[in-house]
């Protein structure tokens, strides 16, 4: 089913200012840190890859980041919601790829994308979110941001994590504003 030669990546984001640097519920930051189990190094390291573990709550960090919002937070409703998978939609449909699975949430989303050959992941979300931005903006009060800049990309390796990853995207978040499926569509809604 998901066997291929063609690659696969988990996409996330977070809608602007609804996750910032330091937040109570710990953050992936680009905060500049040294751990104990760090090696030897003049460099400070950031700790903002897969698998490593989040940044503890930073009460002052969070204040400054609260500081420098320079509108407020974007939360996302159903029908908004909508409007970004059916832009995630037409993005991959232009751009040859393959939009397995899809969640959007208030604050977040995560997406499973297939492509040929190599993509600058960075290029890609970048080119996803200003889509759905757009998309976003004709249907709703426009803003100056609508995301939080940057995001994650994990490459997944092989057809297990292609499904594990649908599987999380479809069934394993919390309170789905939409939900799609290749194949499926838009899913029922929870």
């Amino acid at each position: 089913m998901y066997t291929i030669p063609m690659n696969f990546v988990l996409l996330t984001t977070t809608t602007y200012g609804t996750w910032l640097p330091g937040d109570p519920r710990g953050s992936v930051t680009s905060v500049r840190d040294y751990r104990p189990s760090d090696p030897p190094t003049a460099a400070r390291i950031e700790h903002d890859r897969p698998g490593e573990a989040w940044e503890p709550p930073i009460p002052g960090l969070y204040a400054s980041a609260q500081q420098l919002l320079k509108q407020p937070p974007v939360l996302l409703g159903r029908p908004l919601a909508r409007v970004v998978i059916e832009k995630f939609c037409e993005t991959s449909a232009f751009r040859d790829r393959r939009l397995a699975a899809m969640s959007v949430m208030r604050n977040h989303l995560h997406a499973v994308v297939g492509f040929d050959g190599f993509i600058d992941f960075d290029r890609m979300l970048n080119d996803y979110k200003s889509h759905a931005s757009r998309g976003l903006n004709a249907h709703a009060e426009r803003r100056p941001a609508w995301w939080t800049r940057g995001g994650s990309a994990r490459s997944l390796p092989d057809e297990r994590a292609v499904l594990g990853a649908i599987h999380y995207v479809l069934f394993k978040q919390p309170r789905p504003l939409a939900r799609w499926r290749e194949g499926d569509g838009f899913l029922a809604e929870t």
